[in-house]
């Protein structure tokens, strides 16, 4: 095979796998819309429950009690399912960009085609621009996975409210520890998405 031959069928080959690559994102996006959706009607649902037995201050400690746990284990999986979709998703568009990298240095000559997939000289880099973000851990914060994790500390930050507030403290107090919960948990998500993402590192 000469070298002309051997380029053709890499292009062929790199072609395929940008398209490959492309229909993955699609997938991961889908799958994390659908678990956001199916977590947040649960809860949708709960609360709808909530309203009805709220009438019957008797049922509402045992409504709480079985809703509360679902809700977060529910979450919690939600969450780190949503977190290997962005990392799935990341790194298909790292390698979308090094097969942008590769058009624009081999094909595009002297016009700017896919230029944009070596800014920074670093493809990983250049996957923000793709999507029009910057690097940072504040760029985690809108991510479907950030949103989820939201939800589970103000579920858990108000578990821990009532919990509080049954050992018979007083109403503030529990309020408080509830919402010092919520911003912990919260934060321990967001350092582990920060932590899970490949995009700002090299390579």
């Amino acid at each position: 095979m000469d070298d002309a031959q051997r380029e053709q069928a890499l292009l062929t080959a790199l072609t395929t796998e940008h398209f490959v690559l492309q229909t993955s994102r699609t997938a991961t996006v889908n799958e994390s819309v659908g678990r956001a959706t199916v977590f947040l009607t649960l809860l949708s649902a709960s609360l709808v429950g909530l309203g009805f037995v709220s009438s019957t201050a008797a049922l509402v400690p045992p409504y709480l009690g079985a809703v509360l746990p679902t809700l977060l284990v529910t979450g919690l999986l939600t969450f780190l399912r949503l977190v290997q979709n962005m990392v799935e998703n990341e790194v298909d568009l790292v390698r979308m960009q090094r097969i942008r990298a590769y058009y624009h240095r081999r094909l595009a000559g002297d016009q700017d085609f896919f230029a944009d997939a070596v800014s920074g000289g670093e493809p990983a880099r250049a996957t923000w621009a793709a999507v029009g973000s910057r690097p940072g851990w504040p760029q985690m914060l809108l991510t479907t996975a950030a949103m989820v994790g939201a939800v589970n500390a103000l579920i858990g930050g108000l578990g821990v409210t009532l919990l509080t507030s049954l050992a018979g403290l007083s109403p503030t107090y529990a309020i408080g520890v509830g919402a010092v919960v919520a911003l912990a948990a919260f934060a321990a998500e967001v350092a582990y998405v920060n932590r899970a993402s490949v995009v700002d590192r090299p390579g």
